[in-house]
């Protein structure tokens, strides 16, 4: 059943977004937008944040963008893929928008018609707009890109991860379904899907792992092809580049597997790091590279040790990255899980090799870009992301930015203020022995009282400050002030995968 559920939902689609917003008129040229998420990448493994050549994976490419543009050093995202990229489309905390796990098909998890994203905000500032990658907010027809205005959309099941290239194999191997051709299986299985304008979801091919194997290649070519297409019409665009650097399985392409010292996740980091520059080279061969945006982040740290099996050859070189120098692995609430790299470059407006410690929360692009736009965002929702332009173009070190809190399903599980990490459920891994997993697996136990750390003072957060009872009020007021906002703008049933009090879908 769960072959079946991929395809469920793909052939109608809702109406489109309402204009939400009073757009004004923008002072200058419309500067392009290209964003690149890697997936799961951590805060060690770039050269720019220490990896690369020490981690046995030059990533020059990207050190080139670091130099060019501004690094930021306090960049910090949700738990795991669907939460951040919920973030990161409607500059709201994911939990407003029922998405605070990860997106599993057949599930309620899935992105909702109300939903304000950056896709519509940038197609009605007059922008083409383009997603090539993974979506993973739904699959449901209301949650297609098409209906949160992307123009195009190229990629893997929107309900899905790079992972499900493995399902059918994976059912295969088991017998799962009996007496099934393989035949059929591929073909209920996850499909590589198109989709133009809000039109139907079209499939184009299996999603296998030979595909995965090659699939960054393909969206790269596809966005390369699309910014050469509008700026041939002379028309500004937003590209949206969440292509599969850093998620396991990294098979990496036949270009550079076994270049890397340290197995297929190192091969998949250079690899990544080469299509970076490739878009680099194809904003500057079309002489747009001063009137464009580029940023490069990635959607969380690194997985754990309950993701590393995927070695290819079977050496046992571990698929995963690094989050040091804190702690924690993707899918629970840690410094290592929630922080990772950040990379912006906006010629004549960002200074080349620049820094910055301010905080700054996946959250922001929103405002930040709709500042920049010249637009205005709904008012009829809460906006948590901040306008964060002042940081970028280097007139703020601090910026509009102090705390963040982090949702784990139903629950408020951590926050941050300032340097100050706090912790209202203890994550503790489940199994035993060999089973034992943390990251996404992990447990949230209650407590009475909060733990917190100085992330500063104490970067692993091996150290709890007892002493500094103190720090805990700014945080309170943090979470008071969230709690109020939901009594006027109530958030929709949370994620959980585990309580079936509410229908599947919604």
């Amino acid at each position: 059943m769960f072959l079946k559920r991929l395809l469920i939902g793909f052939l109608t689609i809702s109406v489109a977004t309402p204009a939400l917003f009073a757009q004004a008129t923008p002072t200058q040229k419309k500067p392009n937008v290209v964003f690149i998420l890697a997936d799961n990448v951590g805060y060690g493994d770039l050269g720019s944040y220490g990896g690369g050549e020490l981690r046995g994976a030059p990533t020059p490419r990207s050190d080139e963008l670091a130099k060019s543009g501004l690094r930021l050093t306090q960049y910090l995202v949700e738990p795991a893929c669907t939460p951040s990229r919920a973030a990161l489309m409607t500059g709201q905390y994911s939990i407003r928008n029922g998405l605070s796990l990860v997106a599993e098909p057949g599930t309620p998890n899935t992105l909702s018609s109300k939903a304000y994203t950056m896709g519509q905000l940038f197609k009605d500032a007059g922008y083409a707009t383009a997603i090539f990658g993974k979506w993973h907010l739904g699959g449901a027809p209301q949650s297609l890109p098409g209906a949160h205005g992307f123009d195009q959309y190229y990629g893997i099941p929107p309900d899905t991860s790079w992972d499900s290239a493995a399902y059918v194999q994976m059912a295969i191997q088991t017998h799962s379904f009996g007496n099934v051709p393989d035949k059929v299986l591929y073909d209920k299985g996850p499909w590589i899907n198109q989709q133009k304008g809000n039109g139907p979801l079209e499939r184009v091919k299996p999603y296998t792992m030979a595909v995965r194997a090659e699939i960054d290649n393909e969206l790269t070519d596809k966005s390369i092809a699309f910014m050469k297409q509008q700026n041939a019409a002379g028309k500004p665009f937003f590209l949206y580049l969440p292509f599969s650097m850093g998620h396991s399985p990294n098979l990496p392409s036949k270009q550079f597997a076994g270049k890397s010292r340290i197995g297929q996740y190192g091969d998949k980091m250079m690899e990544g790091d080469y299509h970076v520059g490739q878009v680099m080279d194809a904003l500057k061969e079309m002489n747009i590279e001063d009137n464009t945006i580029l940023v490069f982040a990635s959607d969380n740290g690194g997985t754990g040790q309950y993701f590393m099996n995927w070695d290819r050859l079977g050496l046992g070189a571990p698929d995963m990255g690094s989050n040091l120098p804190f702690r924690g692995d993707l899918g629970e609430p840690t410094e290592g899980a929630v922080r990772t790299f950040c990379i912006i470059r906006w010629p004549g407006h960002i200074a080349p090799g620049s820094t910055s410690y301010a905080m700054f929360s996946i959250m922001d692009f929103m405002p930040t870009f709709a500042s920049i736009l010249g637009v205005k965002l709904p008012t009829d929702r809460a906006i948590d992301g901040v306008n964060q332009i002042d940081v970028i173009k280097g007139k703020s070190s601090t910026g509009n930015r102090e705390s963040l809190l982090t949702f784990i399903g139903p629950d408020l599980v951590a926050g941050r203020w300032k340097q100050w990490r706090y912790y209202f459920k203890d994550m503790a891994r489940t199994g035993t022995g060999q089973q034992m997993v943390g990251g996404i697996f992990a447990n949230a136990a209650p407590m009475y009282y909060p733990k917190f750390y100085n992330i500063e003072m104490d970067p692993h957060e091996d150290l709890q400050m007892t002493n500094y009872g103190w720090t805990a009020e700014p945080i309170f007021k943090v979470i008071q002030d969230y709690l109020a906002s939901v009594k006027k703008f109530p958030n929709p049933p949370p994620s959980n995968v585990t309580n079936f009090s509410q229908p599947l879908g919604r």
